[in-house]
């Protein structure tokens, strides 16, 4: 029992003795639960990322201009009025996640539709298809405010005034054709008692109470991008490829220290060849084993789940520098690490917080708005915008050609890095 007890106490002694790997473990829970508890509500207060929404005005009434307020003044939106054709290119792009055109005539039209003297209006709705869930809550949201706008207009203003006598007098002349609606004239005519006996009193807070009815409408959706039908498995197996491809640049890096250990890098030194050789041969073997994995990747995906790649070359371009980029990571681990115990702890947490903040996991418009901007210094954010630019968005080089450049400059610096600090300290 003395020796069983001895084992234990040396084990816990060993793993609390490793203060670096200790502080690894306890803060990599800590920091995934805070950011994932932030995105999902936090305590009550948080503040989520509020969703960019294009919206087109084309309607001159006041019943539009009433409905465009109420979007202005949601604080889950913001909203930014842009012609019909820059909206629809910024969304197609992935500029903007939703754009909502409200057309001439919506105020009236919607008015009418309230007494079902017409048929629905249409409101269209153009949206980014890898956001399905921010077009549902933008959806919900424009129902509110067309529903409390304009049944509060149709009974206390003075629209609702005018659609009523213009109404009225439409049934008249149904009636007189032998067209009569009894029924739906008498409600109008005392809709309009309603209207002509003043405004509806204060409420207990003073405030001027809205009444009315629930308006029926439509939209009309409209999924846009330059490329194939879009395909979730496009975006996942970007986000799962960026990942996993990086666990295999962190596993070089790893791989390197332990040569270190064994004294094999000693031997690599001491043969004719200068140490940025070693390295750069490294570097571009780690390059070309990530490229061959994101290829057979996508060719799974192409072949089983019919993912298609739009823009080869621009796909070729962004695999390259992605590869480029994880092996210059790769280096940066095998530089700054002091033992592989160690580097696998801290590399394994800066890969996490990069896959987690490029948006492989969760979309990066439900980030909070610092965060978003924040992800725009993640080489891994241009790495997936990249892959998805040339895959369901369709997009020609010019969406590929901006990822390229930001992971060359991320794979140049780490590189570089990593290549000043094993000429500090060789061995």
């Amino acid at each position: 029992m003395t020796a069983f007890l001895a084992l234990v106490r040396k084990d816990l002694l060993l793993y609390l003795g490793d203060k670096r790997a200790l502080l690894i473990n306890l803060m990599l829970p800590i920091v995934l639960a805070a950011f994932f508890g932030s995105l999902f509500g936090g305590g009550g207060d948080a503040n989520t990322g509020k969703i960019d929404v294009g919206l087109v005005l084309q309607d001159g009434s006041a019943i539009g201009a009433k409905i465009a307020g109420g979007l202005k003044a949601d604080a889950a939106l913001r909203i930014i009025e842009l012609p019909l054709e820059e909206a629809q290119a910024r969304v197609r792009s992935g500029k903007l996640t939703v754009a909502v055109l409200i057309p001439p005539g919506f105020g009236d039209a919607a008015g009418q539709a309230l007494f079902n003297v017409a048929g629905k209006p249409e409101i269209p709705v153009f949206y980014d298809p890898s956001q399905s869930t921010a077009l549902a809550m933008v959806k919900g949201m424009l129902t509110q405010q067309v529903m409390q706008v304009v049944s509060a207009e149709m009974f206390g203003g003075q629209s609702g005034e005018k659609l009523m006598d213009t109404s009225l007098k439409q049934l008249e002349q149904e009636a007189a054709q032998g067209q009569d609606r009894a029924a739906l004239r008498d409600m109008l005519a005392s809709v309009r008692k309603f209207q002509q006996a003043g405004p509806v009193p204060a409420s207990a807070n003073g405030e001027q109470a809205k009444a009315g009815l629930s308006m029926p409408y439509a939209t009309r959706d409209q999924a846009l991008s330059s490329g194939p039908k879009y395909n979730g498995y496009a975006h996942s197996f970007a986000g799962m490829s960026v990942q996993f491809i990086l666990f295999m640049g962190l596993d070089m890096g790893i791989g390197i220290l332990l040569a270190r250990r064994m004294g094999i890098w000693n031997r690599l030194l001491a043969a004719p060849v200068s140490l940025t050789s070693v390295l750069l041969a490294r570097a571009v073997s780690a390059a070309l084993i990530a490229s061959g994995l994101l290829a057979a990747i996508f060719l799974c995906a192409m072949l089983i789940f019919k993912v298609q790649i739009a823009n080869p070359l621009g796909f070729i371009g962004v695999g390259l520098c992605f590869a480029l980029m994880t092996a210059g990571f790769g280096l940066l681990i095998a530089a700054f690490g002091k033992t592989p115990e160690a580097a696998r702890g801290i590399a394994v947490f800066a890969t996490l917080i990069l896959v987690m903040l490029g948006g492989a996991w969760v979309p990066s418009f439900v980030f909070p708005a610092w965060m978003q901007q924040l992800t725009f210094a993640i080489p891994t954010r241009w790495a997936v915008d990249g892959f998805d630019a040339v895959t369901w968005r369709g997009l020609g080089m010019e969406g590929a050609l901006g990822p390229m450049a930001v992971q060359l400059a991320f794979a140049a610096v780490f590189a570089g890095l990593a290549i000043w600090k094993f000429r500090r300290d060789p061995h």
